[in-house]
């Protein structure tokens, strides 16, 4: 398939959020602080920043609200954060978030494990953190977790993946992103995936979330292109992964996803040898190797 030379490609930096909260190691606020501000250097159009979930669910993000207090914004960068109830959309109105993120499942047993509730409850929680958001002219992205295979329940059927989208469109959100969330996709299964999805949920109107557990992230992304998605998440250097998905490892590389969206042909705005050397940095904090495609700083460009 063709695609337009430049045709825009838009990539969120998610790894301040999905990066650190299954990272074992434990970064220092002014190291988090750091990380946003050095992200905001290299072209993001978004960058997730936190979580406003409760503490002892994922420790590693308890300081979301003072990260806000700390980064210094740029004008254009949208600053998100993951908000499961109207608790948690007080607390990120209180911190000033530029959008919301909610997050449901396609499988029952990754609801009750990553959220404690069946899908129906979810989405009756969302449905009032959406109408709260509204109020508040903040754009809300909803993402549907495990699209391709789940920890707890095997293979997701995608008329489960289509009807999670449509109840979500319904209650309002803006935006939907769709989780392969334990790593298991193959291009193939990606194209099941929007081939059942339907028109009404064409690939453009979808972010698509990888993670790099099978070691096909990278291709499941080209084969995204080719379909037609245009929106992305990845995480500097490979970082993260799922605290309530057994086995998932990390996102997809943002600096291998820039490498790709370039020898095809489209445009990121993004500034990938400074991507590859912070996520190099963050990689040494944390002491993790890292995954998803992640280069090395002496990589040649």
């Amino acid at each position: 398939m063709s695609q337009p030379s430049g045709e825009f490609v838009r990539v969120c930096e998610v790894g301040p959020r999905d990066g650190l909260q299954n990272e074992p190691a434990r970064l220092e606020l002014a190291d988090k602080i750091d990380f946003v501000n050095d992200l905001s250097e290299c072209g993001f159009p978004e960058i997730e920043v936190g979580s406003f979930v409760r503490p002892d669910r994922v420790p590693q993000l308890a300081d979301t609200l003072e990260v806000f207090n700390g980064i210094d914004r740029r004008p254009g960068i949208t600053y998100s954060a993951l908000v499961p109830n109207l608790r948690g959309l007080d607390r990120a109105l209180e911190a000033g978030v530029d959008k919301i993120a909610v997050f449901t499942s396609a499988t029952e047993g990754f609801a009750e494990a990553n959220i404690g509730c069946s899908i129906n409850r979810s989405l009756e929680l969302f449905g009032e953190v959406v109408a709260g958001a509204a109020r508040e002219g903040l754009p809300v992205r909803a993402y549907v977790s495990c699209v391709i295979s789940c920890p707890y329940d095997g293979p997701t059927p995608v008329e489960d993946v289509r009807s999670v989208c449509e109840r979500l469109a319904a209650l309002g959100v803006d935006e939907l992103d769709l989780g392969d969330t334990i790593g298991t996709a193959t291009p193939e299964a990606v194209t099941r995936l929007y081939e059942g999805l339907g028109p009404d949920l064409e690939p453009s109107r979808t972010v698509l979330h990888l993670h790099d557990t099978n070691g096909e992230a990278l291709a499941c992304a080209g084969r995204a292109l080719d379909l037609g998605v245009r929106s992305f998440d990845a995480a500097c250097g490979g970082l993260g992964g799922c605290p309530y998905a057994p086995g998932a490892s990390g996102n997809l590389a943002t600096e291998a996803l820039a490498r790709l969206i370039e020898e095809r042909g489209f445009t990121s705005g993004l500034d990938r040898s400074a991507i590859r050397d912070l996520g190099q940095r963050m990689r040494r904090l944390l002491g993790t190797d890292g995954g998803g495609g992640a280069e090395p700083p002496t990589s040649p460009d």
